[in-house]
């Protein structure tokens, strides 16, 4: 039997993940700051993930 915790759904926020080119990961709320941060290091790539 599931469980009924309280009937509310889990929101999911959209979080911007910089991977940069060392393998260092960074997280960042808006697509603005992460290519901000990605120009500052000189690369990376940003993905998109839901926590």
């Amino acid at each position: 039997m599931g469980c009924n915790c309280g009937g509310r759904a889990r929101r999911t926020v959209p979080v911007y993940r910089l991977i940069l080119p060392n393998g260092v990961t960074r997280d960042y709320a808006t697509h603005q700051e992460a290519e901000a941060a990605r120009r500052r290091h000189g690369g990376g790539t940003i993905v998109v993930v839901n926590k």
